[in-house]
Order: C-alpha cells, then sequence, then structure tokens
C-alpha cells in the first residue's frame, strides 16, 4: 500500500497548467515509455492546452491523483459502447518516483469505487500491454481478471508484445469488503 494518503479529484482551472506540464510538457517523457508507447505522443503547446479547458475543468470522465497535496497522475474513463454501459478506465502515473510504490493501487481502487458508486455500471476494465508488468500487476492485486490477451499485436521498439484486457464485474468487486464500503453501493443497472 501507499506510504502517503492517495486522493482522486475532479481537475481544477487552477491545476491546468502542472497538469499540462506534467502530460506535454517533454517531447519523450519517461511514463509513455509504459503508457502505450506504441501510440505517437504529440506535444501539444499549453496554449492549446488552455484553449480546451472547457472539457477538462470539472469533467467527469477524468481526475487528478494527488499524493500530499501534489499532483502525480490521472483517471479517467471512456465509453467503448454506452447503451451497453461497457466502459473503459485509464490511469498515469507521470512521476516514475510513485511507481511501484502501491500509489497506482490505490488511486485506481478509488476510482472503481467512484465508478460503481456513481454509475449503474456491472463492468469496469481497461487494456494495457505485456510490456508493463505493473499495470497487469495493478488489476491482479484489485482482483481483476485477464478477460483477453491478443498474441503480438503491439510492435515496440523491434519487439512484437500482447495487448491485454482486464475487467471485473460489479458482484466480484462488492464480494471484496477490502475494496467496497457497503454504504456507498450504488443501484445495481437493472433496478
Amino acid at each position: 500500500m501507499a506510504d502517503k494518503p492517495v486522493r482522486i479529484r475532479q481537475l481544477e482551472e487552477a491545476d491546468l497548467e502542472t497538469v499540462w506540464k506534467l502530460a506535454y510538457g517533454e517531447k519523450s517523457p519517461e511514463w509513455k515509455k509504459w503508457d502505450a508507447p506504441y501510440f505517437e505522443h504529440k506535444q501539444v503547446t499549453l496554449q492549446d492546452y488552455l484553449a480546451k479547458k472547457d472539457e477538462l475543468v470539472k469533467q467527469d470522465d477524468q481526475w487528478l491523483i494527488e499524493v500530499a497535496e501534489s499532483i502525480i497522475g490521472t483517471v479517467s474513463y471512456y465509453w467503448e459502447h454506452k447503451p451497453s454501459l461497457w466502459l473503459e478506465m485509464g490511469i498515469v502515473i507521470y512521476l516514475p518516483q510513485y511507481w511501484s510504490g502501491g500509489y497506482g493501487t490505490e488511486a485506481m481502487r478509488l476510482w472503481i469505487n467512484h465508478l460503481f458508486t456513481t454509475m449503474p455500471l456491472v463492468r469496469v476494465g481497461y487494456t494495457t500491454w505485456s510490456g508493463n508488468n505493473r499495470m497487469v500487476k495493478v488489476g491482479e492485486k484489485l482482483g481483476m481478471t485477464m478477460e483477453a490477451r491478443l498474441r503480438k499485436c503491439r510492435y515496440y521498439n523491434g519487439k512484437f508484445y500482447d495487448s491485454i484486457r482486464m475487467g471485473l464485474l460489479r458482484e466480484e468487486w462488492e464480494k471484496n469488503e477490502i475494496f467496497f464500503d457497503e454504504k456507498e453501493k450504488a443501484p445495481s443497472p437493472l433496478d
């Protein structure tokens, strides 16, 4: 577990420059070597980033991860297929000093709990790649199932990697009292 308390929260306008610096301030940031590095990282100017502030501030689909009141990353989600409530989520810890310390696992635990308590979801999941063992372990620690392993379909630095899909059903989450607080349960999608 993380040494210091982790919290997640919506992005405020005052956070924009810090998040821009973490996500887009470098041409080849270290975090990008683990977060789908087979997709090009596009630098964005601060001016262009700030122009999208209405799409970023106080949104439900991307929140900040904080430790000791410092922003260290983001959690997010997108709809794979909204009519069937198929939601996929993601996480980025931008600062290497917070890797392998339990911060990502705790942030994902908080995010999953938030998603299940605020939406009538049946399942949450994410996709990673076999080159990111830490991300696979996060899912395993949180009780997720490896639902798919597409072999050798991601090419990076002259080598093929597998694409991995991890998923968790609401009933699996609710059975694990360590992760889910009974009083926070949201209605099921069929209620």
